[in-house]
């Protein structure tokens, strides 16, 4: 058998014969191998789009040989001397819920796929994002990461059906890099290396397709490609995609983004990131210490918390109101009680505990939660975040608008002003894991 494989890196167009699998599987592709020599021989034949549908999205289906021998045959394989150009970038247009669901989509895909490695995620990003905008693929990104995930043997992604989900969860420190990737990826970062590939695998395995696909790339141990023809060019990947993300089961234990929402309390049910609170307990805490303090945590600036780690001041993106909650969940997460208390603008956010009463009118955003009741309540500064359903808003007390004082009686005394202290809220104090 390692003979026929030794002619079949020679000999081009040759048949990769595999072992006990179906001859459907097995049977050599006539048009892509033709594809690939019309690509080489003129640029021409690719100009236009082909009147055939796009190509079969297929599952991993590997030659049983040992790595040594694997990474020999991968060696043997040329890299295509076609130009080959970067994605253009890509920016995801959808509501910041869906943006949430997509980005930790993306960011498990980067970190199963690559491990803890900011090159290799972003080529794995960079692979998603193209598969998102060609038509033989999902339209969502969750769609295509978690494509083929309810089969064992017909995932994309081989982390979505092997129980890696299951049994291996991110470290907090590297599920945050991971999202830091994932966000900056759709918001136009592009990785070039790699241009338009579709395809990529470990120079350790040998899939059946990698005789008819183009070699564009190798990142590290992985090996790229993309269709050859006129479906691995450019103008194949203008499809539109869908700005609304599913929620995936799958990530939910770690992921507040797709955990189910609920409406508590007069919230509607469709606020965009909420989660039952016994839900966000359930998940992994994050870890929290004082080297994060003044840094971007979770998708916003922590700067402060409390003893027992369940309650915290943070800054917010003035810009991103909706995206609160998500945000909030993220600290939240792992803590029976949690407490956020936010403000959009860095002139006016307290330093720390307590905070003074002068401060409470510019807050932004408050969020709470208590998993034992099942209270769990976000609002908004209504004055200066407007929302459209009033259950959503603080009661706030304007201090231009209060009440003169009243004359003292000659025997009472002036108190000095009061200062609201913001207690931990008792129960759960112990360090998150």
């Amino acid at each position: 058998m390692r003979e026929d494989i030794r002619n079949w890196i020679s000999a081009a167009g040759a048949l990769l014969v595999f072992a006990g699998l179906p001859a459907a599987v097995a049977r050599f592709d006539s048009a892509r191998v033709a594809a690939n020599a019309s690509a080489a021989g003129d640029h021409r034949s690719i100009a236009l789009r082909p009147p055939s549908p796009p190509p079969a999205v297929e599952p991993l289906v590997v030659l049983a040989v040992e790595r040594d021998e694997a990474r020999d045959i991968n060696a043997r394989v040329p890299f295509s001397t076609l130009p080959n150009p970067a994605a253009r970038p890509f920016a995801f247009a959808g509501a910041p819920d869906s943006l949430a669901r997509a980005i930790d989509c993306l960011a498990a895909a980067q970190y199963y796929e690559a491990g803890d490695d900011t090159t290799g995620q972003k080529a794995v990003a960079q692979v998603v994002l193209n598969r998102l905008r060609h038509p033989a693929f999902p339209k969502t990104v969750c769609g295509v990461v978690f494509q083929g995930a309810e089969r064992r043997t017909g995932c994309q992604f081989t982390f979505t059906c092997d129980g890696a989900l299951v049994n291996r969860t991110p470290p907090a420190a590297a599920w945050e890099r991971a999202r830091d990737v994932a966000r900056a990826a759709l918001s136009g970062a592009v990785y070039p290396k790699v241009g338009y590939a579709t395809h990529y695998h470990t120079d350790w395995v040998v899939p059946y397709w990698s005789s008819s696909l183009n070699k564009i790339a190798a990142v590290q141990t992985h090996l790229f490609f993309r269709w050859a023809g006129w479906w691995g060019t450019p103008p194949a990947f203008q499809r539109t995609v869908s700005t609304t993300e599913p929620i995936i089961p799958q990530i939910a234990r770690f992921s507040p983004a797709h955990q189910s929402t609920v409406g508590i309390l007069g919230l509607p049910s469709n606020t965009p990131g909420l989660a039952a609170p016994a839900v966000l307990a359930a998940a992994p805490a994050r870890a929290i210490g004082a080297d994060m303090l003044g840094k971007q945590v979770g998708g916003a600036k922590l700067i402060a918390f409390a003893p027992g780690i369940n309650a915290f001041i943070l800054l917010l993106d003035a810009k991103t109101p909706d995206s609160y909650p998500a945000v909030s969940s993220a600290f939240c997460a792992g803590r029976p009680r949690c407490r956020i208390l936010a403000w959009n603008d860095a002139a006016v956010a307290p330093q720390g505990f307590p905070l003074p009463e002068s401060a409470l009118s510019s807050m932004a955003f408050s969020y709470m939660h208590d998993a034992a009741g099942g209270f769990q309540r976000a609002l908004w500064n209504c004055i200066r975040i407007p929302r459209a359903t009033k259950a959503e808003c603080m009661r706030l007390r304007d201090p231009a608008a209060a009440a003169p004082p009243q004359p003292l009686q000659p025997a009472i005394k002036a108190k000095p002003p009061e200062t609201v202290v913001i207690r931990p809220m008792e129960g759960n104090a112990t360090q998150p894991q």
